[in-house]
């Protein structure tokens, strides 16, 4: 069980946070010296005159060991607030109905952040749906969304009902002030804010860009190891989740909810940033994906990409996940007499790829930081010709070392339907294909 505490002053004053480590703790943080109560959740009066307040990510019969909770003890309750108002979606949904998917593989340019005097857009208004499976109704499936933001969320709140969400920066740093603390994530690194937590997105940088994965069904969680052992890949300790901070803020503020695909706002006369202590298991989290201890082959062959997996969210088919979350890190490659880069392949998942930083090592050209691919079910892929001619003539004698370079994807089991502003927008690469149309024939049935 973890402790900490901290004063709100000294959190905020500085870029070092304070943190606690572990994945799944049930963790335990005040920011005033006993505001939690002792021995109980819900005492007939909390210490300083705070509210109680149970916050549940799972069902209260899950089992133990996934059960996902946490006990807030707040200044006001979540309940006070106005009521809400559709508002603007602008160019986020959870319609993936509304054009055909396609069987051919498609990759996008990355989307321009906008001078903010000309477009203004805090993170909500810079959401961007680009694809997505399952709907929230059905608590299944995801949503995935770029986003491009030039302005911090100042009395602007937000909370997901649909789903958590996993979020990747490209460029810029965030600071994500939440019900329960502070993270501060910069590019190669993740975070995860849980279904229902409030917070808001500030902007230490100006501009920034980067990718979401919308998570409907169960919560993201680390992969078992099996085989490998009991080290290797994401390891425990390096997530790290906030410690307690509050603001004490009266003042008109606006709530804005992700509710069955839409968005809802509300107002209120006070920051829902007030909670003062807290224990408890459903909590937001970071992780530096530059910690990951990449684990592969060092006789020969490539290894299946699910070797590189860092969270999982669990579907009701044994040994299929509704979400895989993998990253391509720098590493060594070692295997002799293999063609080393990802191989040709088909797969009965769907793959939607970012890139953080640097090149992908299949694509010699076109796939930039900050743009994205996506191939279908059973829609073949693979290196483009230039990396494939590369790599057949490469010396494998040698190790190869991957640097600089930082890829991700979202695998589904499930297609993943491109919603029609993505398929309409002026970042789809119409030229995508012709990458694979220069493959040569090799073949000569007189040569063994």
């Amino acid at each position: 069980m973890q402790t900490a505490t901290t004063s709100p002053a000294r959190a905020a004053a500085s870029g070092q946070l304070e943190y606690q480590s572990g994945f799944g703790n049930e963790f335990v943080t005040e920011a005033l010296p006993g505001a939690l109560p002792v021995g109980r959740n819900s005492p007939q009066q909390c210490p300083y005159g705070l509210y109680a307040e149970q916050l549940s990510g799972t069902a209260f019969t899950a089992p133990r060991s996934d059960n996902r909770r946490s006990w807030l003890y707040r200044i006001r309750p979540a309940a006070q607030h106005r009521p809400f108002a559709r508002i603007d979606n602008r160019r986020l949904t959870s319609r993936f109905d509304e054009a055909h998917a396609t069987p051919n593989q498609l990759r996008w340019n990355p989307l321009p952040i906008p001078d903010q005097a000309a477009e203004p857009l805090d993170f909500i208004d810079g959401l961007f749906t680009m694809a997505g499976n399952g709907d929230p109704h059905a608590q299944c499936g995801c949503g995935i969304h770029l986003y491009v933001a030039n302005r911090s969320m100042t009395d602007r709140y937000f909370y997901d009902a649909d789903g958590e969400l996993l979020i990747v920066p490209q460029q810029g740093r965030l600071r994500l002030a939440t019900e329960l603390g502070l993270l501060d994530v910069e590019p190669h690194e993740i975070a995860v804010i849980p279904r229902g937590i409030r917070f808001r997105v500030e902007l230490p940088e100006g501009g920034a860009r980067g990718y979401v994965c919308e998570n409907f069904g169960a919560p993201f969680r680390l992969p078992d190891l099996g085989p490998i052992g009991s080290n290797g890949l994401a390891n425990p300790r390096d997530f790290l989740a906030p410690v307690a901070w509050y603001e004490d803020r009266d003042g008109a503020c606006e709530l804005v909810a992700r509710f069955m695909g839409n968005l809802w706002s509300a107002q209120m006369d006070h920051s829902p940033l007030d909670v003062v202590a807290w224990h408890g298991s459903h909590v937001p989290y970071k992780y530096d994906l530059r910690r990951f201890n990449a684990i592969g082959s060092i006789s020969f062959d490539h290894p299946d990409p699910s070797i590189f997996l860092v969270l999982q969210s669990l579907s009701d088919t044994p040994g299929v996940d509704t979400i895989d979350f993998v990253i391509f890190p720098p590493r060594v490659l070692a295997m002799q007499d293999t063609f080393r880069p990802p191989w040709f392949h088909r797969n009965i998942a769907s793959e939607f790829m970012g890139l953080i930083s640097g090149v992908y090592d299949a694509k010699a050209e076109g796939f930039a930081p900050g743009g994205a691919s996506l191939h279908n079910c059973m829609s073949g892929h693979g290196p483009d010709a230039g990396t494939f001619e590369k790599a057949s003539a490469a010396d494998t004698t040698r190790p190869q070392y991957i640097t600089g370079s930082l890829a991700f994807m979202f695998e589904t089991r499930c297609v993943i339907r491109p919603t029609r502003l993505a398929l309409e927008s002026s970042e789809l690469q119409a030229d995508y294909f012709e990458c694979w149309q220069g493959l040569r024939k090799h073949f000569d049935p007189t040569r063994r």
